[in-house]
């Protein structure tokens, strides 16, 4: 499949693009971007079904394929205002496309558009393709596993995902056999206990004073218990505790996420988590509540799956697209699907060659738009792939 065959959607992919990323959609409310999506595929013959709430499958090809694919997009923006300055920028204010998810989403529309136009040649193999247009993939434990709970793995034999990975040149795949993200669970831990006046902290239980302990302490601790081979990293996000600069106050929280490479420590680390931040907090009378709420295990891409994807990049995108990349402390839901069925995520390269390297998750983040193509090409030639190749 040489050469670029979604030329001719190439322009409505950038345009469609655009309007997702000036109309940002939060976890589980997605409603427009859905409905977007569907109508599009309708009106192309797609077999389309709606997810409870928000998201959609589609069905391309024979209705009991002997092999089916899977294309995965997500659908959620995050909660961070814009600072791009483009002129599609975000037009809610405080939300914005941040981590790329309205690329993964016209990539995977492109791919389906250009596959519904050779229904006919996938009938021909027995093959068929699902897209899977996902919603909430940036809240914890992820919509990955609403999505398999209403059905959206029957029948599949293998799934495909991409994620814009911005310290990559555009037209560029990066691909790893094995674990390419770690598990990231959220924690929150509220210390409670006697407040009073800065005057005198030997009258109260210093909640301030222990809520920096644990900040700093617990990471400190968990390095030393842990086998560093496993990756942890403990890092916080907020935290929150007292309005007056003279009272001490009785309540506060701290927020963060704990990510690991390690699938199995994921699997154990709970209880030791909870006996470190009692053992930090408890020299200082104050009492701890733990919320440790799991995330997603790490993407563990199949070898075969990604030798797939690395075909399918040297033929759509030139012989030397492919490029291998390192596992990351990141986070992704697609993890789930992975437990049930084979597949890969490939890393999309979204920097402008010689332009400035951006950081997923704020708020200036910008892809260079040949990427919406450059994905779509990648997943229709990884669909297309026969199943014994």
């Amino acid at each position: 499949m040489p050469g670029n065959p979604l030329a001719a959607l190439d322009d409505e992919l950038m345009a469609f693009r655009r309007d997702l990323h000036a109309h940002p959609e939060l976890s589980h409310a997605e409603m427009r971007t859905t409905n977007r999506v569907a109508a599009r595929l309708t009106a192309a013959g797609v077999r389309v079904r709606s997810l409870v709430g928000a998201g959609l499958i589609a069905d391309i090809g024979p209705v009991d394929p002997a092999y089916r694919v899977a294309l995965r997009a997500d659908l959620d923006a995050l909660p961070v205002a814009e600072r791009t300055g483009l002129p599609f920028a975000s037009q809610t204010e405080g939300v914005c496309h941040a981590c790329g998810h309205d690329v993964h989403t016209a990539a995977v529309l492109g791919a389906g558009l250009a596959l519904q136009e050779h229904a006919d040649s996938l009938a021909a193999q027995g093959l068929g393709v699902r897209l899977i247009f996902q919603p909430a993939e940036e809240v914890t434990p992820g919509g990955a596993l609403g999505v398999t709970e209403q059905g959206g793995l029957q029948g599949v034999d293998v799934i495909y995902s991409i994620h814009c990975d911005p310290t990559l040149d555009v037209g560029l795949v990066g691909l790893r056999d094995g674990p390419i993200t770690s598990a990231t669970d959220s924690v929150t831990i509220t210390l409670s206990g006697r407040g009073g006046h800065t005057s005198r902290p030997h009258l109260t239980q210093d909640l301030v004073f222990a809520l920096g302990k644990v900040v700093t302490d617990v990471p400190a601790a968990l390095s030393r218990r842990v086998d560093p081979r496993a990756g942890v990293a403990l890092v916080w996000g907020t935290v929150q505790s007292g309005s007056a600069e003279n009272v001490i106050p009785s309540t506060g929280t701290v927020s963060g996420t704990l990510r690991m490479l390690d699938a199995q420590l994921w699997e154990d680390i709970g209880p030791l988590f909870e006996e470190l931040v009692n053992a930090v907090a408890s020299p200082y009378g104050v009492s701890a509540k733990v919320e440790h709420v799991r995330g997603a295990p790490p993407v563990v891409n199949d070898p075969v799956s990604v030798a797939r994807l690395r075909a399918a990049a040297e033929l759509t995108l030139g012989p030397e697209a492919a490029t291998s990349t390192a596992q990351s402390l990141g986070g992704e839901d697609f993890a789930w699907y992975l437990q049930a069925v084979p597949g890969a995520m490939a890393r999309l390269g979204t920097r402008t060659p010689g332009g400035g390297t951006y950081e997923l998750h704020q708020g200036d983040l910008v892809v260079d738009e040949r990427a919406v193509a450059m994905g779509a090409r990648l997943l229709l030639g990884a669909a297309m792939a026969h199943p014994s190749d």
